[in-house]
Formats: C-alpha cells, sequence, structure tokens
C-alpha cells in the first residue's frame, strides 16, 4: 500500500472530499500542518516514509530528493510552476515529475487587468477619502491612454496581450525565446527589449517564470530603466523582484507604484514596510483563485500521481462529483 505525502494547501481544504478516492486506490495520507509551503528541514523529516507526493511550492532540493530516494517515485504538483523542484535530481532519481501546464492562464490574467483599472480609475483610494468624510476627485485616466509592457509572453502573457488590446492598450513585449509570429500579427503586440519596454511602459506586469535567468530580472538597474509614473506588476514568482530595491524605489517615488501577490519570502514578513505604503496593492498569492481552475487541477494532479505510482488512472474521472 503506497503513502503518500500531502502537503497541497489547496487540497488539504478539501481533504475530506478526496480521501475516499484515495482510500479506494488503496493509499495511506500523511498529511503536515502546512501554512503556506513546506521547507527543505521540513521535508526531511519525512525522508524515506512516503512513495509519492502531492505539493504546492514546496522545496524538493536535491538534498532532499536524495534523502527520499529510492522509495519516492513521483511529484505531482498542484498547479503550473516547478521552480521549486529540482527537475535534474528527479530525472537522475528516476523520480516522476507532474504539473498541470496552462493551469492558473484566466485568473491570473483577469487579476493583471484587475490591478490595471484600479491603478487606472483610482477606485480605492477614492473610496478610502469619500470614509474619511472627504470630497476629493482624484484624477484617472482610460486604459486606452497608457502602455503595457509584458515581460514573458507564455500563456498568461498572451492572455492578458489579448485583454490589454480589447481595452485599446498599446502593448510591447519581451521574453528570452521567440514569440510565434501567428501571435503578434493577430495580438498587436509589440515585441521589444527589455530596456525599451521598460522606458515607454506605464504598466509593467511580469509574467515569466522563475529560473536562473529571471532571478532578481527587476532590480535596482531595471527599476531605474522604469518611468517615474509606472505602475509594477508581479502575479507571477517573488524572486523575479529584487524586493529590497523595489522598496528603496517606491519609497523615492522613483516608480509610481506596485501590485504585488507574490514576495520573495511568504508570507510576506509583519514587518515589510510594503505595508504600510499606500501606492502599493498586496495579496497574498492568491491570483489563482477560481473554483474552475481549482477542480481541474485537483483532479489532474491526481492522476499524475496515480500515473506515477503505476495505477490505472483510467478511472478516475468516474469519481467526480
Amino acid at each position: 500500500m503506497p503513502t503518500i505525502l500531502m502537503t497541497a494547501p489547496y487540497m488539504i481544504s478539501f481533504l475530506d472530499r478526496f480521501k475516499p478516492i484515495f482510500d479506494k486506490y488503496g493509499i495511506d495520507l500523511i498529511v503536515p500542518e502546512v501554512e503556506e509551503r513546506m521547507e527543505e528541514n521540513d521535508l526531511l523529516k519525512y525522508a524515506g516514509q512516503f512513495d509519492g507526493a502531492i505539493c504546492g511550492d514546496d522545496r524538493y532540493s536535491a538534498r532532499v530528493l536524495d534523502a527520499c530516494s529510492p522509495r519516492l517515485k513521483v511529484v505531482s504538483k498542484w498547479g503550473t510552476g516547478v521552480d521549486s523542484i529540482d527537475a535534474v535530481s528527479c530525472a537522475r532519481l528516476g523520480i516522476m515529475l507532474g504539473r498541470t501546464p496552462n493551469a492558473f492562464t484566466t485568473p491570473v490574467a483577469d487579476t493583471v487587468l484587475g490591478y490595471m483599472l484600479t491603478f487606472a480609475r483610482r477606485g480605492p483610494w477614492m473610496d478610502a477619502a469619500m470614509k474619511r468624510g472627504e470630497w476629493e476627485k482624484i484624477p484617472g485616466k482610460t486604459l486606452s491612454e497608457c502602455t503595457l509592457g509584458i515581460i514573458g509572453i507564455g500563456n498568461i502573457g498572451k492572455a492578458v496581450t489579448r485583454r490589454a488590446r480589447a481595452f485599446g492598450m498599446q502593448v510591447l513585449g519581451t521574453d528570452i525565446i521567440d514569440i510565434d509570429h501567428v501571435f503578434i500579427s493577430e495580438s498587436g503586440i509589440q515585441i521589444s527589449t527589455l530596456y525599451s519596454l521598460l522606458s515607454n511602459s506605464d504598466f509593467i506586469s511580469v509574467n515569466c517564470d522563475l529560473n536562473p535567468t529571471s532571478h532578481h530580472l527587476i532590480n535596482a538597474d531595471t527599476l531605474a530603466k522604469m518611468r517615474s509614473n509606472a505602475i509594477l506588476i508581479n502575479t507571477a514568482r517573488g524572486p523575479i523582484v529584487h524586493e529590497v530595491d523595489l522598496i528603496s524605489a517606491l519609497q523615492n517615488k522613483q516608480i509610481a507604484g506596485a501590485a504585488l501577490d507574490v514576495f520573495e519570502f511568504e508570507p510576506l514578513p509583519k514587518d515589510s514596510p510594503l505595508l504600510k505604503m499606500d501606492n502599493v496593492m498586496l495579496a497574498p498569492h492568491n491570483s489563482n483563485s477560481s473554483p474552475t481552475a481549482w477542480e481541474r487541477i485537483h483532479w489532474n494532479t491526481i492522476k499524475n500521481l496515480l500515473d506515477g505510482l503505476g495505477i490505472d488512472s483510467s478511472g478516475l474521472a468516474s469519481m467526480r462529483g
């Protein structure tokens, strides 16, 4: 009977629903308390005790994977990004790495548009002023007056482009790989260098993967290229932005504001200066919020787990209720 380490917070919340399915397949569960993710030392406590894992953004480093091998056969990630999992070590050790590509495209793209509309139309700031008893007409602008720069033109970057173009925005894009020429011609996106994008955009949306080329891509040097009226939006991964440099740029009014769903350290430390800035919008890594998307990912994550354990998953679809 295989044993699974279950550390994906979004599935733990619905464990009563899924436990009968694991029971049907003869799978035992180890379910630790998880606030946001399991760090390396947290996972090492369970090394050698489980055959498969369903995880969130847990730190499956080479050290952890080596310690869990050879018993560990599969790591099934709830979601898309696997930057916290050492894929090279998985391949070396024969551990299957499963994920759900294109999992959160729609909710994340909607979140980016929501942030842009919020900053452009100044809704929260006018609401706060009204509730303080002030009748202040805070100037806004339309999105059609603005240029959006998108860093990373993958599935989410493309979805953001389509939405922004529907609002009449000029869209600049940059990526380290070539972008499909059909998408370029159909969407009207203008492919740019990173520095040109930074210096010509009113909004900059970070939508790239976290990898060695993107780690701290937004730093003091790149922030210095941005317009003083620019808003930075990060719904990708926290470490793409050098948070200390961003805080400095915001405090010095080098840029106008930021909308951040992800952070270098999560949960965001309670002493972070970001929490006291009125030109910053913060969210607790929640741009993936969508019952429809979650449902699809729940079942795909279980399927990937079963496949990695060599268990026939063909009957899984009939169990969805």
